[in-house]
């Protein structure tokens, strides 16, 4: 029988430490007090908002509107009259304004902010006319169409002093303050690799939106759809598949990957566009016209960091983004959070020596134990355990990343998301659909703020 059979580290996975290290509680997280004031707010001092459009995302986001103190819609706007309907609905006020021209909501003196939840290729122009108009302004992701439109629109915000707030709500999240908490504290060591990725499985969440039956030509401005976009017959597909076509938005890149990414961006605290990135994918199970891909998978260079993301629209794999350091493993797994610690304590080497003559193995051992001499028995000790925490019950980060903005609306303090973090994002969603659309690397040069080939 060898002299040392069981390293340090098997010994204390024999023992009950291993069970303390590997069997962790739950904590459900408290949701946090952010609300548009510290105090009750009085009718003079009330935030009043506009949405400008009213699709998914806007009606998602007037009921949201209904939990933060503070603030009142008082104005929406669509280019579907449909949704005008459906607007007041979720916001229930049957009487509040509504139209089809955004125009005309930035001339209301009573507007204080509008919330812009349009089509993606509609952005800029709307953020731009609001900028000029004095409306802090809600963006929702991502925040640009195309890379030059993003430092358009940051340019507009500063110009004209504005508070913006980019919609990537996971930034707003306890959880994900929670996982911030845990990276800061370097719990996790160093941290050379991330990886990602949110999968769906059904026509829904292929954006495969079902036609209303009243949709037509006099009750949709497609015009005003188009806007800057290339002319194209009236087709009702295009206006409610949106992201299916490169014409108004980004595909996976501009939905979920800007999430991902954006968390990543909010717990490592890196706040700049990816060097390079490399896609692989293709368009396999929808195959119903659409321009993007159903898969994509992209590999982005940060300084010091890999990060690999894939949206796949053919397995319900959920949300997830690991983070793997030198010293942990941090996990957030769809409104999860786990922490494991890596074990890093010394011991001899256990496979190559094996190939040494049993006199030297027997002499490395000896030699190695002396040098880490066994601690006294029963003072074997686990120096860190694993943590795992989980979202309060009908958590909304929604409503935190819309209390978080209309708090800096009126307080002037600066959000969570402005419009730099909010580009830098969407840049990477940029690289990503560049990267696949050449086939070649995509490589970011910030001398001349553009994607070129790698």
């Amino acid at each position: 029988m060898a002299k040392y059979p069981l390293s340090r580290r098997q010994f204390i996975h024999l023992g009950s430490g291993a069970l303390a290290a590997t069997t962790v509680a739950k904590t459900i997280l408290q949701p946090r007090v952010l609300s548009a004031a510290a105090r009750p707010v009085a009718p003079s001092d009330t935030i009043r908002f506009a949405s400008i459009g009213t699709g998914i995302r806007g009606c998602e986001h007037l009921e949201a509107s209904l939990e933060v103190p503070g603030i009142q819609c008082v104005a929406v706007c669509d280019l579907y009259d449909s949704r005008h309907t459906a607007a007041r609905e979720s916001v229930k006020n049957p009487s509040v304004t509504a139209t089809r021209d955004y125009r005309s909501i930035l001339d209301r003196k009573d507007v204080d902010t509008v919330l812009i939840a349009t089509m993606d290729h509609n952005h800029r122009q709307i953020f731009e006319d609001a900028c000029a108009a004095g409306k802090d302004i809600y963006c929702e992701k991502p925040m640009s169409h195309l890379v030059e439109d993003g430092f358009a629109m940051m340019a507009a915000a500063q110009k004209n002093k504005r508070m913006v707030a980019v919609g990537s709500q996971r930034v707003s999240s306890v959880l994900y303050a929670k996982a911030k908490e845990i990276y800061d504290s370097g719990k996790l060591g160093e941290v050379f690799s991330i990886n990602a990725y949110w999968d769906r499985n059904s026509p829904s969440g292929a954006w495969v939106y079902p036609i209303p039956p009243d949709a037509s030509e006099k009750t949709i401005d497609w015009n005003a759809f188009l806007g800057s976009a290339p002319k194209h017959a009236f087709d009702p597909v295009r206006f409610f598949r949106w992201r299916c076509f490169t014409d108004y938005g980004e595909g996976l890149g501009g939905d979920l990957f800007v999430h991902l990414l954006s968390g990543i961006q909010f717990i490592t605290g890196i706040n700049e566009p990816a060097q390079r990135a490399m896609s692989s994918g293709g368009l396999f199970h929808f195959k119903d016209g659409r321009e993007f891909p159903d898969l994509i998978e992209t590999l982005y260079d940060y300084p010091n960091t890999r990060v690999t993301l894939r949206c796949n629209l053919n397995n319900n794999g959920g949300e997830f983004i690991g983070f793997y350091g030198t010293k942990g493993t941090m996990i957030i797994k769809d409104a999860t959070l786990t922490y494991k610690p890596e074990d890093t304590r010394p011991e001899p080497e256990g496979y190559s020596i094996f190939g040494w003559p049993k006199a030297l193995r027997d002499q490395y051992l000896q030699k190695w134990h002396e040098d880490h001499p066994e601690p006294e028995a029963l003072k074997w000790k686990i120096d860190e355990t694993g943590e795992s925490y989980a979202n309060p019950p009908g958590y909304s980060d929604t409503v935190d990343h819309q209390a978080n903005f209309y708090h800096a609306v009126r307080t002037r303090k600066p959000v969570v998301e402005n419009e730099v973090f909010g580009n830098n994002a969407a840049l990477g969603c940029h690289l990503a659909n560049f990267s696949y659309f050449n086939k070649t690397v995509a490589v970011w040069d910030p001398a001349a703020k553009k994607i070129v080939k790698g």
